[in-house]
């Protein structure tokens, strides 16, 4: 490659000016290069349904640079430099080379889960796929991210001689070493492994409705060590992972949304139950919240003071079910208001003796 770009170069140029002119020819090939390789790539992509074009877009910056490095490699014997300084400038585009691959590997990990979380809308009714999808993609980014820049950095380190050499001088000590850090970072390293494990046995997953600390909340963010839970008056509930897999909580949401609400009435025991039932029936019918699977009102309790009247019925999510509550429990009050003031409790005391 030098002397098929020198060549033509040697006739008309000063000798001092051979090496820069070289190296530019050859960034140049490269830039041409790494566009006719991206069209070529952004087509295949446009025809293909597996390849998206964002993967060939964010893929574009980290292979241009590496494209000239690899040309600046080639070309660095004709720029005619003294051995201490090309030297250097070698160990420096060694270093750039995995630092770039890291880099590239990163950013097609983040386009891949931002294409993975567009596909998976949990905004529509029946999104457990769509919510089983984000939560592996997002704890699966999370730790792909971390193992890439590990390799990253050793392929690096590697590339410096004098810490190949430190290395095999501490080889032997690394046992113990690793004892005593994996000692003293044990409450991380517990949350790491139980973040992997909560990507494959999905006992949460993005969205769930669960009840943890005595709070109702929704899944927001699942992190490798942590887990953020949006409580029902906007505050967040921090929980570490491993809470998720020791202790026992609630989850609403685990193989459907879908859920039964109560609505719980004592009255007096001379209640005329047969009317009452008749209007819930009536207002689930009418009522937008209602997913038309269960409504029934049945008697479960009967005390010396009042009877206990329950009242299921069923919406689509856990926000839905609680609305769909509070709306029956009170139209039915104001039915039993207009229509049986007498079966409102009341408390009765018999009096013995002369008035």
């Amino acid at each position: 490659m030098d002397e098929l770009i020198l060549q033509p170069l040697r006739d008309w140029l000063p000798a001092w000016a051979e090496g820069p002119a070289t190296l530019g020819a050859a960034l140049v090939l490269a830039l041409v290069l790494h566009w006719a390789l991206m069209r070529i790539a952004a087509r295949v992509a446009r025809r293909s349904s597996g390849l998206s074009p964002d993967v060939v877009t964010c893929a574009g910056t980290p292979l241009r640079l590496l494209f000239m490095v690899a040309a600046f490699i080639a070309m660095l014997p004709a720029l005619d430099l003294d051995a201490r300084m090309e030297e250097v400038v070698r160990r420096v585009l060694a270093l750039a080379i995995p630092a770039l691959l890291g880099w590239l590997a990163i950013r097609l990990l983040k386009t891949i889960r931002g294409i993975v979380e567009h596909r998976s809308d949990i905004s529509v009714p029946d999104n457990l796929r769509a919510r089983r999808r984000r939560t592996r993609v997002a704890i699966l980014y999370r730790v792909s991210v971390i193992l890439v820049g590990v390799v990253t950095l050793c392929f690096m380190l590697m590339t410096i001689p004098a810490v190949r050499a430190v290395g095999l001088t501490l080889f032997a000590s690394a046992g113990i070493a690793g004892l005593a850090v994996a000692a003293a970072a044990q409450p991380a390293l517990k949350n790491l492994i139980a973040g992997i494990q909560l990507a494959f046995t999905e006992p949460i997953r993005i969205d769930d409705v669960v009840i943890i600390e005595r709070e109702w909340g929704r899944i927001e963010e699942i992190r490798l060590t942590y887990v953020v839970v949006r409580l029902w008056d906007d505050r967040r509930l921090v929980v570490p992972v491993s809470r998720f897999l020791e202790s026992s909580f609630q989850n609403w949401t685990r193989e459907s949304a879908h859920l039964l609400g109560a609505v719980h009435l004592h009255l007096d025991s001379t209640v005329d139950v047969p009317p009452i039932r008749d209007k819930l029936l009536a207002l689930a019918e009418a009522h937008p919240l209602w997913d038309r699977r269960v409504a029934v009102l049945q008697v479960v309790e009967a005390r010396p003071q009042a009877v206990e009247l329950r009242a299921l019925v069923s919406a689509r999510d856990a926000g839905q079910a609680f609305d769909l509550r509070c709306d029956l429990r009170e139209a039915l009050l104001a039915y039993v208001r207009d229509t049986q003031p007498g079966a409102l409790p009341r408390s009765r005391t018999e009096l013995v003796g002369e008035a």
